[in-house]
C-alpha cells in the first residue's frame, strides 16, 4: 500500500513540475535586473542627476540579464575622473575609482538617455533573432552600452558559449534598433559591405555571388531586427518618469 501510494505521489510531482517550471521562470527573470531598472537605481541612491553623467554600462554572463551590472559615472573629482558603481539585487552594492583613465568610444563621452529606446531585454531580443537568423548558438550574453563614434548610444553585444567564449558580437543602435556591425557573424559583414545586385553583376565570379548571399543575409537580418525594435523599444524617459 505504501509503495503505491510513493509511487502515486512521485507520479504527481512529474506530473506539477512543468507548471511548477512556468512559475518561477518569471520570479527568476524579474529578479535579474535589466540596465535601465539598474539606472533607476542609480538615480534613486546617487540623486537623478548622475543618471546625465553615465559613461558607460556593462553586465556580463546575462542568462539572458546579468545579475550585476557596473555602471561608469562621469566625476571630475574622481582620480581617474570617473566612478564605478556595481548595481545588483536592486541597490548600490559596490563604489569605487577605476585605477586607469575612462576608456572607450568617444573619450568618455557621456550617454544621452534621452536618446535610448532600447533596454537590455531589448537588445537582448535584437541580438537573439540575429544570431538566429545567421544560425549561431550561444549560451551567455554580454552587454555594454556606451556611445559611438558620433556620440550616439549604442549596445554592444557579445554571444558566449557555454566555454565563454565569444561566438558573436552584435553592434545595435540604442536610438533606433539598426544592427550596424556583427562580428564573427554574416562573416562580419557591416552596410558598407552591402551589395547591389548592379554590383553583382558587375563583378561577377564564386567571391563575389558568396559575398553578396553574405550581404544580402546580413541585409535581410537587418530589416527584421528593425521589426523586432518596434515591438520591444522603450523610452528610457518615459520609463524614469513613470517610476
Amino acid at each position: 500500500m505504501d509503495s503505491q501510494q510513493n509511487h502515486c505521489s512521485i507520479s504527481m510531482m512529474w506530473k506539477l513540475l512543468p507548471m511548477l517550471l512556468l512559475v518561477a521562470a518569471p520570479l527568476w527573470a524579474r529578479e535579474q535586473g535589466t540596465a535601465y531598472e539598474a539606472l533607476r537605481v542609480l538615480g534613486h541612491q546617487s540623486g537623478r542627476e548622475s543618471v546625465n553623467h553615465v559613461i558607460s554600462i556593462v553586465g556580463t554572463n546575462g542568462t539572458p540579464q546579468p545579475g550585476t551590472w557596473k555602471i561608469l559615472v562621469d566625476d571630475p573629482g574622481a582620480r581617474s575622473g570617473a566612478r564605478e558603481i556595481e548595481v545588483a539585487d536592486g541597490r548600490i552594492v559596490s563604489e569605487r575609482t577605476p585605477s586607469r583613465g575612462v576608456a572607450g568610444s568617444g573619450e568618455g563621452a557621456t550617454i544621452n538617455t534621452a536618446r535610448l529606446n532600447l533596454d537590455s531585454s531589448g537588445a537582448y531580443a535584437v541580438a537573439s533573432h540575429t544570431a538566429d537568423k545567421s544560425g549561431t548558438q550561444f549560451t551567455t550574453v554580454s552587454y555594454t552600452l556606451r556611445t559611438d563614434e558620433r556620440g550616439e548610444p549604442v549596445w554592444i553585444v557579445t554571444l558566449r558559449s557555454n566555454s565563454g567564449q565569444p561566438v558573436g558580437t552584435i553592434y545595435i543602435g540604442a536610438s533606433h534598433g539598426t544592427v550596424t556591425r556583427t562580428e564573427g557573424l554574416f562573416a562580419g559583414a557591416t552596410m558598407q559591405d552591402v551589395e547591389t545586385e548592379r554590383d553583382v553583376e558587375e563583378q561577377g565570379g564564386i567571391l563575389t555571388t558568396a559575398k553578396s548571399r553574405i550581404s544580402h543575409t546580413f541585409h535581410r537580418a537587418q530589416e527584421e531586427a528593425r521589426g523586432m525594435f518596434e515591438r520591444v523599444k522603450r523610452s528610457f524617459s518615459d520609463f524614469m518618469n513613470h517610476d
